[in-house]
């Protein structure tokens, strides 16, 4: 079987269907692929890319932890809420590294750590 995934009102619903090309709908439907040696390195690489995966959110946890941690210590001593150029320090960081890509990932991570302006 082949599953479709539609994004209907905010939320993903799953919509199950027979696989036109693989009558088993095991290899193909998990890996896009018939052939056996590339489907086994396929699930060889997403175990690695869930591990990064698995890496990247606790990352992602921690640094917003410690941004939260940093704005309330500023914060209990009389500063401001935010210190913009770091800010743009940290968007500047991650562009040079990343491109434009970068930048919105930047946005992102100081939004989860600061939350929305």
């Amino acid at each position: 079987m082949m599953t479709d995934v539609v994004e209907s009102s905010g939320s993903l619903a799953r919509h199950d269907r027979p696989n036109e090309t693989d009558p088993t709908g095991a290899a193909t439907a998990r890996t896009g692929t018939d052939d056996s040696a590339a489907a086994e390195r396929i699930v060889a690489i997403r175990e690695r890319i869930d591990e990064i995966d698995r890496t990247i959110v606790a990352l992602w946890q921690e640094r917003a932890a410690l941004s939260q941690e940093v704005g309330a210590t500023r914060m209990a001593a009389g500063g401001t809420r935010l210190v913009l150029s770091r800010e743009r320090e940290i968007l500047e960081r991650f562009r040079q590294a990343l491109g434009a890509d970068g930048t919105q990932l930047a946005l992102l991570l100081l939004r989860a750590g600061r939350g929305p302006l």
